[in-house]
């Protein structure tokens, strides 16, 4: 079953782009076939990955509007396995022309079903906000991964976010399941990151990824050179966790496809 996940979260610098990018890589290091949407006007997720925003041959802004035009968006990155469909500033005006549209929430879904099953994971990567933008890709995935950085205020902030979700779920896509948190940006040495770590582990039980993504320079690096950490430097800390992460992934969806299946005990 092909999995489109969301990753989303209000607030900004959380590493949200950062794990959009590096679990993608993971992912396509592990011979999943991966796209990456990048839905933020600020198209860090594209340039992360190599791909320009004026290319000019298409991007995820022109495809809300005509979903058929799609795939002639998606790029090929420089992994084998992971493509990317990118971002320009122009997705900014979509908030305001999407208002006054029928079913405005669902264009991006049904751009995405003009994709068809040719991926197995599709990672929509949102911009810091609870817009349209943002709604719109809550209506178009399975599942929604929330990156939270190891800090007081990016724990305070994820109430509303999970509000927005319950909303969504209740009144327009009953079928986006909640993945779970994955913990960015910690600091071992830091006593407030461990406490955010136990805070998130105590409310998001069962949840809560094991896999924690530490603070790393090579993560910050790597988007400058345009590329992965995992293209950038494949022995960091930072690109082994989300690695890690990955593995993590598909073994949850590995597990849970299995109970799925399994037979029911008479």
């Amino acid at each position: 079953m092909q999995q489109i996940i969301v990753l989303a979260n209000q607030k900004g610098g959380v590493g949200k782009t950062t794990t959009a990018i590096n679990l993608a890589a993971s992912l396509a290091a592990m011979e999943k076939r991966v796209l990456v949407v990048d839905c933020d006007p600020q198209a860090n997720a594209s340039s992360g990955l190599g791909i320009a925003s004026d290319t000019g041959k298409g991007s995820i802004y022109e495809a809300l509007f005509s979903p058929e035009r799609i795939t002639d968006a998606i790029y090929p990155s420089q992994l084998d396995y992971l493509d990317v469909v990118p971002s320009t500033p122009d997705l900014v005006g979509a908030e305001l022309e999407l208002v006054d549209r029928i079913g405005r929430e669902f264009y991006l879904r049904e751009a995405l079903q003009n994709i068809g099953q040719g991926y197995e994971y599709i990672l929509l990567d949102c911009p810091p906000s609870l817009g349209l933008v943002t709604v719109n890709a809550l209506c178009a995935a399975n599942a929604l991964l929330v990156p939270l950085q190891c800090e007081y205020y990016a724990l305070e902030g994820i109430a509303h976010l999970m509000r927005t979700y319950e909303l969504v779920r209740k009144r327009l896509n009953p079928g986006l399941d909640f993945l779970g948190v994955v913990l960015t940006m910690f600091d071992r040495r830091n006593r407030l990151s461990t406490q955010v770590r136990n805070e998130v582990r105590n409310y998001f039980a069962g949840k809560a990824f094991e896999t924690i993504i530490p603070r790393n320079v090579r993560l910050s690096e790597a988007p400058s050179y345009g590329k992965p950490a995992l293209c950038y430097d494949h022995r960091s800390k930072g690109t082994q966790a989300y690695l890690a992460l990955a593995s993590e992934l598909t073994r949850r969806y590995a597990d849970a496809e299995k109970q799925n299946t399994e037979p029911v005990s008479a």
